[in-house]
C-alpha cells in the first residue's frame, strides 16, 4: 500500500513495457478496455482534463498504458483539485475531469454543462482509495486515534500531544509535550469533503460543521493540493493532516477507531466501506454515485475512504472527443487500467460487479 516516489516511477515503466509487449503499440482497447489483440487503433487527437488531485499516481499510469497502446492520443490531466475541475466541466474547459465528490444533484439545475450536448452526465467511481490521517512527530510511527479524538483536534479543542484523549489510547508510546499544527486543504477539495463528512457523521457533537469541499474554521495552517498538505507536514514536527494515502507513506498514520478496534488503512479496508454502500437515488443511468455513511461502517472497513469519480458528458458536441472519452474510461474501468492504478497509487481495484455497472454507463457516451 505505502508505494515511494522511485516505485511509482517504475511502476509508469512497467505498465508502458507491460502495454508494448502485452500488445502492439497501434492496437485498440477492446469493450472491456483491455487491449483488442489484433485491432490497428484509429484513435487521434487531444483530451484536456483537470480535477482531483488524490488521482494524480493513478491517471500517471492510465496515461502512460493508454497512449502506448494508441500512439496517436495525447491526454493532458492537470491536477488542479476537485472544485477547479468542476468548475472547469461546468464552463466547458475540460473535456473530462476527475473530481473526488460526484456533482449534486441540485448543481445540475444551477446551469448547463458546456463541454456537453445534452444534460445527461456519466459519473463513474473508478479510483477508491482510504484518507490517511497524517502526523509528524519524531520516533513515533503509528497512533491510535478514536472518532472524537481525530474531530477535537481539526476543531482546536485538543492543542497538545500530551492531551489525556490521546495518551488514554496510546498507552506506553512517549508522546511529546509539543503543540499540535493542524494542517487543512486550502482550496475547494473533495478530500476535504470526504474527511469532514466522517467527522460529522462520527463526532457530530464536536464537529458541528455541514460538510463541504471548503474548511470551516479559519487560521490554521493551509496548503494546497494534495501534495502541499503532504509538505507541510513533512516539514512540521507536531504537524498532522488529512490527504489520499498513496501520498503518505513518509508520515506517520493514524488507526483510526472503529467500533472498538483500531484499523490502519489499506486499499481493501476503505473497498469494504464503499462497497457495503447504497447507490444514491434520482440519477441517471451513467450517474453512479455512492452514498457513504462513515457511521455504518462495517466492523474492520476504513471509515474514511475516498471515492473519486471520473465524469464526462454522455453526449459531446464532438464525435472525435466522445470517442476518446468513452475509449479512455473503458481502459481505466477495465482490469489492466484498474491494476495499474493500485500498483502505482495504493488504491483499491473496483469488483468484478461493480465493473460491469461502470462499463455499462460508460456504454451511455454517444460516439456517432
Amino acid at each position: 500500500m505505502k508505494i515511494s516516489r522511485i516505485a511509482r516511477i517504475g511502476a509508469i515503466g512497467a505498465v508502458a513495457a507491460l502495454a508494448l509487449t502485452g500488445c502492439a503499440a497501434n492496437e485498440a482497447p477492446a469493450a472491456d478496455g483491455s487491449a483488442a489483440p489484433d485491432a490497428a487503433s484509429t484513435l487521434e487527437g487531444t483530451l484536456r482534463a483537470t480535477g482531483a488531485s488524490s488521482q494524480g499516481a493513478a491517471q500517471e499510469a492510465w496515461v502512460a498504458g493508454f497512449q502506448t497502446a494508441n500512439t496517436g492520443v495525447t491526454i493532458n490531466y492537470e491536477p488542479t483539485g476537485s472544485g477547479t475541475g468542476r468548475e472547469n466541466f461546468l464552463a466547458g474547459a475540460s473535456d473530462f475531469i476527475g473530481s473526488d465528490r460526484a456533482f449534486k444533484l441540485d448543481e445540475f439545475a444551477e446551469g448547463g454543462f458546456q463541454m456537453c450536448a445534452s444534460d445527461a452526465i456519466v459519473e463513474v467511481p473508478l479510483y477508491i482509495s482510504p484518507v490517511a490521517v497524517a502526523f509528524n512527530l519524531e520516533g513515533i510511527d503509528s497512533l491510535n486515534l478514536d472518532a472524537k479524538t481525530i474531530a477535537g483536534i481539526f476543531a482546536g479543542q485538543i492543542t497538545n500531544w500530551t492531551d489525556p484523549a490521546i495518551a488514554e489510547q496510546n498507552e506506553g508510546v512517549a508522546l511529546p509535550d509539543l503543540a499540535i499544527s493542524p494542517v487543512h486543504r486550502s482550496d475547494d477539495s473533495g478530500t476535504t469533503e470526504t474527511f469532514a463528512t466522517y467527522l460529522a457523521a462520527t463526532a457530530s457533537d464536536i464537529w458541528t460543521f455541514e460538510p463541504s469541499g471548503e474548511w470551516p474554521i479559519q487560521g490554521g495552517e493551509a496548503a494546497q493540493g494534495t501534495s502541499g498538505v503532504v509538505q507541510a507536514i513533512t516539514a512540521g514536527n507536531g504537524a498532522i493532516g488529512y490527504a489520499d494515502a498513496s501520498q503518505t507513506s513518509e508520515l506517520g498514520q493514524v488507526h483510526v477507531g472503529v467500533d472498538g478496534e483500531y484499523v490502519a488503512y489499506s486499499a481493501d479496508a476503505a473497498a469494504a466501506l464503499v462497497e457495503s454502500s447504497p447507490l444514491e437515488e434520482g440519477r441517471g443511468a451513467g450517474d453512479l454515485v455512492f452514498a457513504v455513511d462513515p457511521a455504518a461502517a462495517p466492523a474492520g472497513s476504513y471509515p474514511i475512504a475516498l471515492v473519486s469519480y471520473l465524469i464526462a458528458c454522455e453526449e459531446y458536441e464532438d464525435a472525435n472527443t466522445a470517442a476518446l472519452v468513452k475509449s479512455y474510461f473503458e481502459y481505466m474501468a477495465s482490469e489492466e487500467g484498474q491494476n495499474a492504478a493500485a500498483d502505482n497509487a495504493g488504491s483499491a481495484p473496483i469488483s468484478a460487479g461493480l465493473r460491469d455497472k461502470v462499463l455499462a454507463a460508460i456504454d451511455t457516451i454517444k460516439v456517432d
